[in-house]
């Protein structure tokens, strides 16, 4: 057995060995919180929608956010990402709804990337920073081929 071969071997029993107990502790700890950095200034900004942001998210709740809230007095870029966040977010919940396990996670992410995809073409319009915008377009390229591979899979397996 040449070095890769075994090291290739190795690192798959290692990840077997692992998942399961990552997976039993992502299913325990469900709460999804944001770094208070991303809270914090929102609610500076004039532009907290009245959330907690220490308490968990509650994704159906805000939705609409983009819908209830007075756009107008909101930076371009915020628009923009809310109105595309209101097209993937409903698309990634219906994705995920498919009764075949690998499907629903294709679907679900397929939308899930296309707003990773919208969120970085929003950042190079509007952003600043060379490192955000270098990542922006890593980001980009790298969600476009997963789409791409995620797409053909269902074209061949999806029944």
């Amino acid at each position: 057995m040449t070095f890769c071969k075994m090291l290739a071997a190795t690192a798959l029993v290692v990840t077997g060995l692992t998942l399961p107990a990552l997976a039993q502790d992502a299913a325990q700890d469900t709460e999804f919180r944001m770094p208070e950095v991303c809270t914090a200034a929102a609610a500076q900004d004039g532009m907290h929608d009245g959330h907690d942001p220490e308490a968990p998210m509650d994704h159906a709740a805000h939705a609409s956010d983009a819908e209830d809230a007075d756009a107008s007095g909101m930076p371009e870029h915020v628009r923009e990402n809310m109105s595309r966040m209101n097209i993937t977010m409903p698309a990634m919940q219906q994705g995920m709804m498919q009764a075949d396990a690998d499907v629903a996670f294709a679907c679900g992410m397929i939308a899930h990337h296309q707003g990773a995809i919208d969120m970085a073409q929003v950042l190079l319009e509007h952003g600043d920073d060379p490192e955000m915008i270098e990542l922006a377009g890593e980001i980009i390229a790298a969600q476009v081929g997963e789409i791409e591979q995620m797409t053909n899979w269902l074209a061949e397996n999806a029944k």
